[in-house]
């Protein structure tokens, strides 16, 4: 079987946006003009073929990205028809909530471009600077899209300036609008200096013209801006530009396609996808100036069983490798595994090698995705995405390859979660269906997490927010039928320590026959933060939030017993020292202990080693941490002062304020803790009219007062 599209063809992309910006939208609009639907889903109507999820529909959000294949011929191509003409768009579409940030951020991962969308009144908002964050350190390219101009308040200028001054002096106009707000008619092209406008009931129609007269200066003065923004990335064509020769259009299009794969340029595109203007043309940006699979450097990663690095080409003829970097519970076809295929090719009923766990599973089927609805395939080849059914063992981040030519990705980092609760089951049927249903949710989502309360035998979960617990308790309901009691949200506190100090733990104990007898020796000091580049020595053992140093020199502490001394401070760090939150950026250094011949045992070194930690910790100043969140509150002008004065009385640090159309906007980093039901608050302060973001930020030392408040509360 031969792949039904040349890798040139190929567009892996996302579309990603602040929650509201009209993402969705942009996605349905997608899916129609390349023919995968004849209709249009709507948001507000609650038929959307990518927010397909109960409760995506009802709350009018997205909850998990959905992957979409569809084809797309560029405007202006006669024959639609010409499979020659086509290209293959495999599409991403992205949750814009902060709760649902994993989903982004694995989405990422996977991608080789982006379509970033912007609301025309609000222009760059909190989500919109976190999942540009997430590109940039993906190193994916992107194409702006300042979309909603129809609506009263939209500005295309002070949008597109928000762009340069919060995110990027590197994006360049490559449209104006014809009219805004209620007059948004279509777009001028800068580059071929023609103004386009839609028609038909759908927009299908786009009609090519003459740019208006009242237009025209503008048009000149920015097209000049653009020609030298392309020209000044490329030197010969900088040379001739000088003397006076433009280069000709196809020239101006490759070494700006160039540019933008290398991330030196964003071009920002402009339309409302709501009355069906500008989507087209922002897709065949996607053709001209996103890379295809083979446009990307080798994906590189390490050799499992030697640690040397290799690289992947992306080649149907080199070995197959691909990234697990999803996984869904469907109704009709039981566990999803979604991955994304670097090189190599991949047949249904073939054995497969997961080089992070070194097993080996049968992919027994492959489906491909159009949101929802799949289609079975027997083969996938390199720059595909694509989902496998019926896979026990690989999670998220998992690498995928052939078992003769191994290699391991690089793995997704997550974000800690800031929210916990308790659950409960209502009854004992209920008991086992939630743990069932609670390892499936985990399973999808690796910012959720659970554990047990030891003291209390309480089921704890944990997660990015409110809302993100909210609609997982909500999944388990539906999707499991499991009916439990809910606690209060929590913060997720966390301890560290500020100091250094030493201790030791001695653990001895007789009794008839065989006694118990071990001792060690610790240093400890906060953990310094870690160069990733730099080759970490033998003795050293080291994690995200702890690092332990095996010092032990001439085997005063046997081989043996150095695994259950590291498991033992790990167990104690997990315990914590104040309050019992777990405590994190910790470094131990193991340097002298004894051992006796007969009663030394593994669990009496792991008690000696719990004994040092708790005493190591009580010396080195101990503190609690909390998580900070960086928050945007809007609210009419009238309402300002208490709004601030409310948030100054939450231990808020304002940091700046600014006008954005008839509001103001409050920015401003404020404890979680004091966080909780703020929305409601909000709205009864400014009768229903204020609205707020909200997205995690850093994790702070707690003020001694309250620090005492949170330790009595645990008690």
């Amino acid at each position: 079987m031969n792949r039904d599209y040349p890798l040139e063809k190929v567009r892996n992309f996302g579309i990603i946006a602040h929650i509201d910006a009209g993402k969705t939208t942009t996605s349905e609009r997608v899916l129609f003009y390349t023919g995968s639907q004849h209709k249009i889903g709507e948001v507000h109507e609650g038929d959307t073929t990518t927010d397909w999820m109960e409760q995506e529909r009802e709350r009018g959000i997205t909850i998990t990205s959905a992957a979409i294949t569809c084809f797309w011929t560029k405007t202006g191509e006669k024959d639609k028809k010409d499979t020659a003409k086509k290209f293959r768009f495999n599409i991403i579409d992205t949750p814009g909530h902060i709760d649902f940030t994993a989903e982004v951020k694995r989405s990422m991962r996977v991608l080789d471009g982006a379509i970033v969308v912007f609301d025309g009144v609000a222009g760059v908002e909190p989500q919109s600077e976190t999942n540009w964050r997430y590109a940039d350190e993906a190193k994916v390219p992107r194409v702006c899209f300042i979309n909603k101009l129809d609506r009263t308040g939209a500005s295309f200028e002070s949008s597109y300036a928000s762009i340069l001054n919060r995110l990027s002096p590197k994006a360049i106009r490559m449209q104006i609008p014809i009219g805004e707000e209620g007059a948004h008619e279509g777009s001028v092209d800068l580059l071929t200096m023609k103004a386009y406008t839609f028609t038909g009931n759908m927009g299908e129609e786009v009609l090519e013209g003459e740019i208006p007269a009242n237009l025209l200066e503008d048009a000149k003065k920015y097209r000049a801006e653009l020609i030298e923004r392309i020209v000044e990335q490329d030197d010969a064509a900088m040379g001739a530009y000088l003397e006076g020769k433009e280069p000709s259009l196809d020239e101006l299009k490759a070494i700006l396609r160039k540019a933008v794969m290398a991330n030196e340029i964003f071009p920002v595109y402009t339309g409302s996808a709501l009355k069906n203007k500008g989507v087209q043309l922002v897709l065949d940006a996607v053709v001209d100036y996103l890379p295809s699979p083979l446009d990307l450097k080798p994906v590189t990663g390490t050799n499992p069983k030697t640690g040397e690095p290799v690289e992947r080409h992306a080649s149907d003829d080199e070995p197959f490798c691909a990234l697990a970097f999803k996984l869904q519970t469907d109704p009709f076809v039981g566990a999803l595994t979604f991955f994304r295929v670097y090189s190599g090719t991949l047949a249904a009923g073939s054995y497969v090698y997961n080089s992070t766990t070194g097993t080996k599973e049968r992919i027994s089927r492959i489906v491909r995705l159009q949101a929802d609805k799949r289609e079975e395939v027997a083969q996938v080849f390199t720059g595909e995405i694509a989902a496998a059914v019926g896979l026990k063992d690989t999670k998220t981040s998992h690498t995928l390859c052939d078992e003769e030519n191994p290699i391991m990705l690089e793995e997704i980092k997550f974000p800690e979660p800031v929210v916990s609760l308790r659950i409960e089951p209502k009854t004992k049927v209920d008991q086992e269906k939630m743990g069932i249903a609670l390892r499936k949710l985990s399973d999808e989502d690796p910012t959720f997490r659970i554990k047990t309360d030891e003291e209390t035998n309480e089921t704890i979960i944990s997660g990015m927010g409110e809302l993100h617990l909210e609609i997982l308790v909500d999944r388990m309901k539906r999707e499991f039928n499991v009916v439990a009691d809910v606690g209060k949200p929590q913060v997720a506190y966390r301890e560290t320590i500020l100091g250094s100090s030493e201790a030791e733990g001695k653990y001895i104990k007789q009794t008839g026959g065989r006694g118990q007898y071990g001792h060690v020796k610790i240093r400890m000091k906060k953990m310094e933060p870690v160069d990733p580049d730099k080759k970490v020595s033998k003795n050293i053992v080291r994690e995200d939030h702890f690092e332990f140093i095996n010092n032990i020199k001439g085997g005063v502490i046997p081989q043996e017993f150095i695994s259950p001394v590291e498991k033992g401070l790990r167990e104690a760090m997990a315990r914590g020292y104040l309050a019992g939150f777990p405590m994190v950026d910790i470094s131990v250094d193991l340097y002298d202990g004894s051992y006796h011949d007969v009663d030394s045992s593994e669990i009496a070194f792991k008690i000696a080693a719990s004994m040092a930690f708790k005493e190591a910790a009580q010396k080195a100043k101990p503190v609690i941490l909390e998580p900070i969140m960086r928050v945007e509150v809007i609210v009419p002008d009238q309402f300002m002062g208490d709004i601030t004065g409310n948030l100054s009385g939450k231990r808020a640090q304002i940091e700046g304020m600014e006008e954005r159309g008839m509001n103001k906007v409050v920015h401003a980093k404020v404890p979680l803790s004091e966080m909780f039901g703020y929305t409601t608050t909000l709205r009864s302060m400014t009768e229903g009219r204020g609205s707020m973001t909200m997205e995690f930020d850093h994790y702070d030392t707690v003020p001694t007062n309250v620090a005492a408040d949170i330790i009595a509360s645990r008690k």
